[in-house]
Order: structure tokens, then C-alpha cells, then sequence
């Protein structure tokens, strides 16, 4: 059997709201209640978000995705007036980044969870 990734628990201040904010940001269907979460589906992956029992502590999630894909989130992005970066230590306000000839970028979600789309791994390949 292969080895993948199925699903991930995002803590939220408001999960609701913040399931809403990344299913808007990204292109995704809307999040669906089940049990004390809110799920957003990301091509095969499951992103269930789920209110914190107490403070917290930022996380980073990057997703791949398409040239159109890109060019939709960062309208999305400049739309809403979100501050966003080029860097993940956030050196480089208001910039994309041209990594592995590809784009890329970081923005936050509204528990400061720091999301960052790219064209491209790392390693140079879509």
C-alpha cells in the first residue's frame, strides 16, 4: 500500500469562518459540517478545521496548484487588500516570488496560519 496524506486538523478561533476564508481563498467547494469540524476538500486531501481549546500557535500549509490557479488566488488575494509576501519569514511585503521557475506566495488566514501557494516543488517540477 502506498503512503498518503488523507486528512489534517487545522486549528481555528472560529472554524466556520475560517474553513468559509480558505475555501473562498483557494476555489474550493464549500466546507461541510461533520462532527466538530468544518471540511474542505483539496484534490483528495481532507482539511477539517476545528475550534482550539485554547491559544493558537500558527502553522504553514502550501498547496500546489496550476497557473490559472495562481493568477485566481492573487486576485482573490489583492480583492480583499490581504497583505501577502514573497518569503515565508515575511521580509518581502507586496512581492511573489520567482522560485524552481515558478511563482509563489505567502498570505495569512485569520488565525495567522501562514498559507502559501506555488507553481512549482521545490525540486523545479508542476
Amino acid at each position: 500500500m502506498s503512503i498518503q496524506l488523507d486528512h489534517i486538523i487545522i486549528w481555528a478561533s472560529d472554524r466556520a469562518a475560517s474553513s468559509r476564508f480558505l475555501a473562498e481563498m483557494m476555489g474550493l467547494p464549500a466546507p461541510i459540517p461533520f462532527g466538530p469540524f468544518e471540511v474542505v476538500e483539496a484534490d483528495g486531501v481532507s482539511l477539517a478545521f476545528m475550534a482550539a481549546p485554547g491559544p493558537i500557535a500558527p502553522q504553514h500549509y502550501a498547496f500546489l496548484v496550476g497557473e490559472a490557479e495562481f493568477d485566481a488566488n492573487f486576485d482573490r488575494i489583492r480583492e480583499r487588500g490581504l497583505p501577502f509576501w514573497a518569503d515565508p519569514y515575511h521580509q518581502r511585503p507586496g512581492e511573489i516570488n520567482r522560485n524552481d521557475d515558478g511563482r509563489g506566495l505567502y498570505f495569512e488566514d485569520p488565525d495567522g496560519h501562514d498559507l502559501e501557494i506555488i507553481t512549482r516543488r521545490y525540486d523545479g517540477t508542476a
